[in-house]
């Protein structure tokens, strides 16, 4: 018998002989499914005491797996999973240095259970733990975002729509904008979560068992709410691996916009920001340059995660019940996702908590750019009883005589303001400056900084819980 056959008895007596060497390549996912390890132990310590109290395995048995899991554990701990192709994945490779290491009773592990609901209860306890380490870093990210708002909660800067400025703001305000984008994905995570934590331990190949086991008890002993309550549906559902990889998607298209801004803020047009040195590179010809790279990529990073929340889309697109092998790929796509959001969150983590802010450079833009002229138009209509539409004509006038003149609108005489439209009076100058602007904003969720410092407050306190 070659090697290679030999080497896969664990596949039965049902082949001859042994795979060929493609075969033998396209069908490990040990180089990946590696990352399972810690899941893997876990699982089998909860089966094994399970078939244990059932008395389906003996307790000198039992025991005798136990000790030899938390042996392979400390042994994986130490030196890392030993990448063996011809035993295929993490659960052959951990069930072949079991026998190595207690023998025939290492065979005994794999009663009332199948690689098919191993690996489905393995990969949600590894997104499971994803989750978990994804919203960690959130809420660092959250509390970074809350103390520059804090520290930047009355800075005026211009507020743009079509990137062209519209009306001031404060950067306390812009930067609480993506505080509730975060808020928002921490939901997503969390939702996923909820509705993922059901264990399918024991739904076996894809009909359950005839062995007497407990699967309420499995699912109590890793953490789970329940047991899953269909067989089939336990060992074909990624809808878990591709609840996280959507929350992860829109995540990163958040930290992307956010990524977005900065470039643009440290451009030399903007001159809003300068980012600090950790987070910057050179370059290789031109010493004056500052480039926003751990932005760009964090940028460059939501393209990769949507593409691996696509992957995974079409891989299970069309899969009929129950098990099929192209669920082997479903977790490179979950693997470099979770790598790629969890370093993204921490770029910005960075970034925001270092950043300097040129506060002085974006209250000059926002006075110069005629932020104020809404505030022109509202006065109008609730001062002097102007219809809006009437009144967003004069303001445009207004405009074009301050864009003529080379002056802010505060700054043009009253004269001129009233030879544009007479119902305007010296009153309107209380409304025409960017301080007063943001002020006035005192609606719910508006830029006033008493409103911005309420948020605050409130967001600190919805935190603490």
């Amino acid at each position: 018998m070659s090697k290679v056959s030999s080497s896969n008895s664990m596949w039965g007596g049902r082949f001859a002989g042994g795979p060929a060497s493609v075969m033998r390549e396209i069908n490990a996912s040990i180089p990946f499914d590696k990352r399972l390890w810690k899941q893997d132990i876990a699982g089998s310590k909860a089966h094994v005491a399970m078939l244990a109290k059932q008395g389906i395995v003996e307790g000198e048995d039992a025991q005798a797996i136990t000790e030899g899991l938390n042996r392979i554990a400390a042994e994986y701990e130490a030196d890392g999973v030993p990448v063996n192709m011809d035993l295929e994945d993490i659960h052959m490779v951990t069930e072949s240095r079991l026998a190595e290491l207690i023998g025939p009773a290492a065979g005994r592990l794999h009663t009332a259970r199948s690689r098919n609901d191993q690996v489905a209860t393995d990969f949600r306890l590894w997104v499971r733990d994803a989750i978990d380490e994804v919203q960690a870093g959130l809420e660092a990210l959250q509390a970074a975002l809350l103390a520059r708002a804090e520290e930047h909660v009355g800075a005026v800067m211009p507020g743009f729509t079509h990137l062209q400025s519209a009306q001031p703001v404060t950067l306390g305000h812009h930067l609480m904008a993506y505080f509730e984008m975060i808020r928002r994905d921490r939901s997503r995570f969390a939702d996923a979560r909820a509705r993922m934590n059901e264990c399918p331990l024991g739904a076996a190949a894809l009909a359950g068992t005839g062995f007497p086991i407990d699967r309420h008890a499995t699912a109590a002993a890793l953490g789970f709410d329940r047991p899953t309550d269909n067989s089939l549906d336990s060992v074909s559902d990624r809808d878990f691996a591709l609840d996280y990889l959507m929350a992860a998607t829109q995540c990163s298209l958040h930290l992307s916009r956010l990524a977005e801004e900065f470039i643009i803020w440290a451009s030399q047009p903007f001159g809003f920001v300068k980012l600090p040195d950790a987070y910057s590179t050179g370059s290789s010809i031109m010493p004056q340059k500052r480039n926003p790279d751990a932005a760009e990529l964090v940028r460059g990073h939501a393209g990769r995660i949507m593409g691996c929340m696509t992957a995974l889309c079409v891989t299970m697109k069309g899969l009929p019940l129950a098990y099929s092998k192209d669920m082997q790929d479903d977790k490179p796509p979950v693997f470099e996702a979770h790598d790629l959001l969890g370093l993204s969150i921490a770029a910005m983590t960075g970034m925001i908590g270092t950043v300097t802010f040129r506060t002085d450079r974006m209250r000059a833009l926002a006075e110069s750019g005629f932020a104020t002229a809404t505030d022109l138009a509202d006065w109008l209509v609730r001062e002097a009883n102007v219809p809006f539409r009437e009144a967003h004509h004069i303001t445009g006038r207004a405009v074009a005589a301050a864009e003529a003149a080379g002056t802010p609108l505060a700054e043009l005489s009253i004269e001129t303001l009233k030879a544009i439209d007479p119902r305007i009076d010296d009153r309107i100058y209380a409304v025409l400056t960017v301080d007063a602007s943001v002020a006035s904003r005192r609606s719910h969720g508006g830029t006033a900084p008493d409103q911005v410092r309420a948020r605050i407050a409130q967001a600190r306190e919805e935190m603490s819980r």
